[in-house]
């Protein structure tokens, strides 16, 4: 065999595999013997005729047809290996010539692009400083406050703002209730909005036990269409009327919350800042990271094949798709909601797609480059530590997740490592 490989377009090419000689005069052979098992001759068994009888029924061409399926793998896999190729998608097949003598294959192969890296090493970055001010911590206090927050009666007074008041409700229109406009001791919250536009403003200043006529128009773009856009009157009864009563925060409060290690108000303005700190340490790690990773791809040439780009997005669609299914939406409903197409997700998906192919293409060169390899202890504890996280028992890990797929993640992290760890501060102008 011999075989010439040539690019045509963006990592696409035509790989040409010659089969000559005793190879392709063995295949048909093999080829014919294939053929004659299933030939029938008057006279004789399936298979059972002379060779002499079965040539005479045969084709040259259906013989060299059949040899052509029975070594076009093998033709394929000598011209990968000897061109020293990485096929990323399965090549389509063409008959380039063929004669009982030769045959030529022609294989249309998309390979891994080639990548020009740029600078990758002491990449320079801006330092991100971390703050905690007191008015974060304060915030977090109040919030905690808030948590512990507990309606009370409110024996005396009438509905106001940021009041619960508790009603019976029932909607009319034209005089006839309508579906879904009926409701009992309903918590509702002045100030909340949470009920069609100026429905909470005219229970202000109501008092427990009164009833009322409440006079509102839909919103015109209502979901229900016999109601959008329509004057519509609720019968209101207020049942009770409740405040907020918010906590005083002191140590008495914090003993409550239960924080193992935190006693005292103090303890707590101490744990709070000391996680926002951690939090926002992350943040700015991950921005500068971030930084370093796009400086590294904006500085490197890669010719992307579209297949390597429609595969990704195909991945992040069914990823999505997935998530939605988690959370009980349909995909069509949700098309539906924000009233878009699948192909104007697709299309802004597909750019998201290209910078991902394009991050991991580099970081594979990279790995390359500096001769990044990674151990079979080192997939073993990648195993180990995916199956402590999703608390599974480690073989049924590696059923759904093949040790190539850890491997060249890991060696991805790598390359990523070896950026992080060369980079340099921006140095500060005098």
């Amino acid at each position: 065999m011999k075989s010439t490989w040539s690019i045509v377009e963006k990592s696409t090419g035509e790989l040409k595999v010659t089969v000559d000689g005793n190879e392709w005069k063995e295949a048909q052979d093999k080829a014919f013997k294939k053929i004659a098992k299933k030939v029938q001759v008057k006279g004789f068994r399936e298979g059972q005729a002379p060779e002499k009888m079965v040539r005479q029924m045969v084709s040259s061409q259906e013989i060299m047809m059949q040899a052509i399926d029975m070594i076009a793998n093998n033709a394929l896999f000598f011209g990968i290996e000897e061109q020293g190729l990485q096929l990323i998608t399965r090549p389509s097949l063409d008959l380039e010539a063929v004669t009982e003598e030769e045959v030529t294959l022609k294989f249309q192969c998309t390979v891994s692009p080639e990548v020009t890296l740029g600078a990758y090493k002491e990449v320079e970055y801006d330092e991100v400083k971390v703050r905690v001010p007191s008015s974060e911590v304060k915030a977090q206090m109040e919030k905690i406050q808030n948590d512990y927050t507990e309606l009370v009666l409110k024996e005396e007074g009438f509905v106001e703002e940021g009041n619960t008041a508790v009603i019976d409700f029932e909607g009319f229109k034209d005089g006839v209730a309508f579906d879904g406009g009926k409701g009992e001791n309903y918590p509702l919250e002045i100030g909340s909005h949470t009920f069609i536009p100026g429905f909470e403003e005219q229970l202000i200043g109501m008092i427990a036990g009164e009833e009322k006529d409440i006079n509102v128009t839909f919103p015109e773009e209502y979901q229900a269409k016999d109601l959008a856009g329509q004057p519509v009157v609720f019968k209101v009864k207020v049942n009770e009327i409740k405040t907020k009563f918010v906590p005083e925060m002191n140590d008495d409060l914090v003993k409550e919350i239960n924080i193992p290690d935190v006693n005292t108000v103090k303890d707590l303005e101490k744990m709070i800042k000391k996680d926002l700190k951690a939090k926002k340490t992350k943040e700015a790690e991950e921005k500068v990271m971030n930084s370093l990773l796009t400086s590294v791809v904006d500085a490197s040439t890669v010719d992307i094949p579209d297949v390597m780009v429609e595969d990704e997005t195909n991945n992040m669609m069914e990823d999505f798709k997935n998530r939605l299914a988690q959370q009980g939406i349909d995909f069509n409903m949700y098309l539906s909601m924000v009233q878009q197409e699948e192909a104007t997700i697709r299309e802004q998906m597909s750019k998201d797609a290209y910078n991902k192919v394009k991050v991991r293409l580099v970081l594979a060169q990279i790995a390359k480059e500096e001769g990044i390899e990674v151990s079979d202890e080192e997939v073993e504890a990648e195993y180990g530590a995916i199956a402590a996280q999703y608390q599974m028992d480690v073989e049924k890990v590696k059923e759904y997740i093949n040790s190539g797929s850890i491997r060249y993640d890991l060696r991805l992290q790598k390359a990523l490592d070896l950026i992080k760890s060369t980079s340099k501060k921006k140095e500060k102008d005098a």
